[in-house]
């Protein structure tokens, strides 16, 4: 009768011990999990969710003045701006001044002139994949414009209504004042699309 007792205590003993542990082990898991997710989501809005508004309407072939769009900041930190993305930066590395929003153009190295409403790269006419109106104002780019190792050299899709590498308020993009890409209108929701 003793024996059973003291096997019953034993028993209930280790299975109470076993059962604080499941516990701890079960709060241990789910804090980690919320760890984890709070991690993701940092990320993700650090690197993909930040926004930026349009102003004006130097993009307005795809963005209108007022449209929220999120920018992907990590793109650039593992490659470099493509010609066509769509870039937020910030004007001659202002960090008071409102982001602006453009389409690259002219990559680092390349020679960027526009003549007779035509964009040339390099002496070779630029075909781009939408049709823009001729440009009525070439601004500083009426001269060769030769990038350097860091430069961009950007455009409104708005040719003839937007400031920009053209014109000294905004002149050559240096790469460490780009922001992110540009890839997805965010507001107002009938104009929310992928870009």
């Amino acid at each position: 009768m003793r024996r059973q007792r003291s096997q019953v205590k034993s028993r209930f003993g280790t299975g109470t011990r076993a059962g604080r542990f499941a516990l701890l082990q079960t709060i241990l898991i789910w804090a980690f999990q919320i760890l984890v997710m709070i991690l993701f989501a940092y990320i993700v809005v650090i690197f993909f969710g930040q926004s930026r508004t349009n102003i004006g309407q130097s993009m307005e072939m795809t963005l209108q003045g007022g449209d929220t769009v999120l920018i992907n900041t990590f793109a650039y930190q593992i490659g470099h701006p493509e010609r066509g993305d769509i870039i937020a930066f910030q004007p001659n590395g202002s960090e008071t001044a409102h982001s602006n929003i453009k389409r690259v153009i002219g990559l680092p190295g390349e020679t960027v002139q526009i003549r007779e409403g035509i964009i040339y790269i390099d002496g070779q006419v630029l075909m781009e994949e939408r049709n823009y109106p001729a440009i009525t104002n070439p601004g500083m780019a009426e001269d060769e414009i030769h990038l350097g190792r860091k430069e961009y050299f950007v455009l409104g899709d708005n040719r003839n209504n937007s400031v920009d590498s053209r014109f000294a308020d905004i002149g050559i993009v240096n790469a460490e004042y780009i922001e992110g890409k540009v890839w997805m209108i965010l507001s107002p929701a009938e104009n929310r699309r992928l870009l």
